[in-house]
């Protein structure tokens, strides 16, 4: 979009915002209905982000169930809370009863377990509020956590005829029909049936004749970052879950919309801890969160800071005698620190899409190569600039080759850190930013001084 159309969106935005507050302080019911009526709901979430509480949640008890259930899913997550917090117990089951499990399970596990248990108990419907609860067992990041218990599922030895009524009785209930799932008599997933199969076979045959046998699932307790990289890889809009790998017996479908969700926020998570914030903080969040959020590793760059300085301090002769480098230690840490992120950036991003293949030494051995094929090209050009401007070929010569091997031991670093991580089962996205940039400042300031020091003979 266009900055034009932005700013166009943006007043429009602004205006619509400004009409709704003055029909609510005017309780012009009919009219603000008539208004919202013409919006969509992710459009009107995005309005009652702009409004202040109490405005919110009058438009959401003047809206039907249908619409503001919704609406809630939409919501800043923040605003939502707040929303959720002025809801009686009875007005947050009338909507969760009318989102589909997994919707209904994610809003009714942001309140706390005692406002849980008294929401559940005023759902009406039975079979709603006992696949919710299961729902709620399941342990975060899991498949089980994701997954809606809404989906089309025949028998393998019910007839086309048999499928078809039963089918549209199934699909009613279900938002998005992605999948025609094929059962045993023990409910184990057998297969997929296609509905172009479904429509030109016969009456009379059977489900088994005519149904695909080749379905991907996961299992419940699969971590939600595998089961995103399995619908990526595959293209798939839903994919089936089961009690186990062994035990096929289908629980429920995960689709695609809850997937970009997860993806979104693994994104944002990765983002934030690269940028040396350990933990997931909002700009509109408190200053002490914030705090709480940075100052781990602003300490630790703190901490870099100091073991440089030492460093610098144990070559004080090697200054006296060579001050010109002094002058060239903030490019040798940068060189560092850039480096360092270049490569584990990469294998982070390799990591989080199954891409870095091969063993960890032949993925060292090709950043070793081009980091040092990059750090001969820009040390020739120091070289040639030190010379230029020092008339100082022994000075430029240690310069240069100090630059060469603080790059490829960057590299090297860059990648090794973040693949050792994985290994051990730790989120590869923490080595990058402030620690790998902190640990190749200490490490290219050293390795500096002490080449410049045996070049120069000092």
């Amino acid at each position: 979009m266009s900055e034009e159309k932005e700013n166009i969106q943006f007043q429009l935005t602004n205006q619509l915002v400004e009409k709704v507050e003055q029909l609510i302080e005017s309780q012009n019911d009919k009219e603000l209905k008539k208004v919202l009526d013409e919006f969509h709901y992710a459009d009107i979430a995005e309005i009652l982000d702009e409004l202040n509480l109490e405005s919110a949640v009058y438009v959401i008890k003047l809206l039907d169930s249908e619409t503001t259930s919704d609406i809630l899913m939409e919501l800043d997550e923040d605003n939502r809370e707040k929303v959720l917090k002025s809801l009686s117990a009875q007005e947050i089951a009338d909507e969760v009863e009318e989102l589909d499990t997994d919707d209904a399970a994610d809003i009714i596990a942001e309140l706390p377990e005692e406002r849980q248990r008294e929401v559940i108990s005023r759902i009406e419907d039975e079979e709603h509020k006992a696949e919710i609860t299961e729902l709620l067992a399941y342990a975060d990041d899991t498949a089980g956590s994701l997954m809606a218990k809404e989906l089309v599922k025949v028998y393998e030895t019910w007839t086309v005829a048999g499928c078809l009524r039963r089918i549209r009785g199934q699909a009613k209930d279900v938002t998005r029909v992605h999948s025609v799932y094929v059962v045993d008599k023990e409910n184990k997933l057998v297969g997929r049936l296609s509905l172009k199969d479904l429509v030109v076979a016969k009456n009379d045959q059977k489900i088994a004749d005519i149904y695909i046998s080749n379905v991907d699932y996961v299992n419940v307790n699969e971590d939600v970052e595998e089961v995103a990289r399995l619908m990526a890889k595959y293209d798939l809009e839903a994919i089936p879950v089961v009690e186990s790998d062994d035990n096929k017996v289908l629980l429920g479908r995960i689709t695609i919309d809850d997937i970009v969700d997860v993806m979104k926020e693994e994104a944002e998570r990765d983002y934030q801890m690269a940028a040396g914030i350990t933990s997931d903080v909002e700009a509109d969040d408190s200053i002490l969160q914030l705090t709480r959020a940075r100052l781990p590793w602003l300490f630790l760059g703190l901490v870099g800071g100091v073991g440089a300085f030492l460093i610098m301090e144990g070559f004080q002769e090697t200054f006296s005698t060579y001050a010109v480098l002094f002058f060239f230690t903030p490019l040798i840490a940068a060189m560092a620190g850039n480096v360092g992120v270049q490569s584990s950036a990469i294998i982070v991003q390799g990591l989080a899409n199954d891409d870095v293949k091969g063993s960890i030494n032949s993925r060292l051995l090709k950043e070793m190569l081009l980091a040092a094929l990059n750090g001969v090209i820009l040390a020739m050009f120091l070289f040639l600039f030190v010379w230029a401007t020092k008339g100082e070929m022994n000075t430029a010569f240690a310069i240069s080759v100090s630059l060469v091997v603080v790059i490829i031991v960057a590299g090297l670093i860059g990648t090794f850190v973040p693949l050792f991580l994985d290994k051990r089962g730790i989120d590869p996205a923490i080595a990058t930013g402030p620690f790998i940039t902190t640990s190749n400042d200490i490490f290219g300031i050293l390795i500096y001084f002490w080449i410049a020091k045996m070049i120069l003979g000092i």
